[in-house]
C-alpha cells in the first residue's frame, strides 16, 4: 500500500485538485458512466469529483497504482490521498453519498476476497450487460469543476 498522497510526488501524475474525493471510472462503459452520473447527481454536498480512466489524469493515476488504463475494470476512489479499489471503493462511495448509502457499509462483513470476486465478475462482464458509452454524456448536465480529465 502506498502512503497517502504518493501521487503528488509522481512526476507522471498531473497536478489536480485533491481537496475532494476523486472517482476514476471506465468512461467507455455505460454502466460505469451511469454510476458516475449517479454519483454527481446524488452527491448534494459536492464531495466527489470524477475522471475517466482513459483521460490523461486517469491514465496517470492507473499507472501510479500499477493498474492498466486500457483495461479499466477497476473503479478507483482516491479520498484524503488514500486509494480504494473494487468493492472497497464502491462501499465507500455509497457511504459518502449519504442517505441510504450507509446500508451498503453492511457489505463489509463479507470478506473482501468474496466481495472483490463478485465485483470482478460484474467488471469482466459489464460490456455484455450494457452498451458502450461516451463519457462526454456527463459534461452538459453537471458542474464542470467536478469532472476532471
Amino acid at each position: 500500500m502506498r502512503p497517502p498522497y504518493s501521487y503528488r510526488e509522481d512526476p507522471a501524475v498531473p497536478v489536480f485538485p485533491d481537496d475532494r474525493a476523486l472517482v476514476v471510472f471506465d468512461g467507455d462503459c455505460a454502466m460505469c458512466s451511469g454510476s458516475a452520473r449517479m454519483i454527481l447527481r446524488w452527491d448534494r454536498h459536492g464531495r466527489f469529483r470524477v475522471a475517466a480512466a482513459r483521460s490523461i489524469l486517469g491514465r496517470a493515476l492507473y499507472a501510479h497504482y500499477d493498474l492498466d488504463a486500457d483495461d479499466p475494470s477497476t473503479m478507483m476512489l482516491i479520498e484524503d490521498g488514500v486509494v480504494r479499489l473494487r468493492s472497497d471503493a464502491v462501499i465507500r462511495i455509497a457511504q459518502g453519498l449519504g442517505g441510504a448509502g450507509w446500508l451498503v457499509g453492511g457489505f463489509r462483513v463479507i470478506p473482501r476476497g468474496l466481495r472483490d470476486a463478485a465485483y470482478g465478475w460484474v467488471a469482466r462482464n459489464r460490456l455484455r450487460f450494457m452498451r458502450r458509452a461516451n463519457v462526454c454524456d456527463l459534461l452538459p448536465t453537471h458542474d464542470p469543476d467536478r469532472i476532471l480529465g
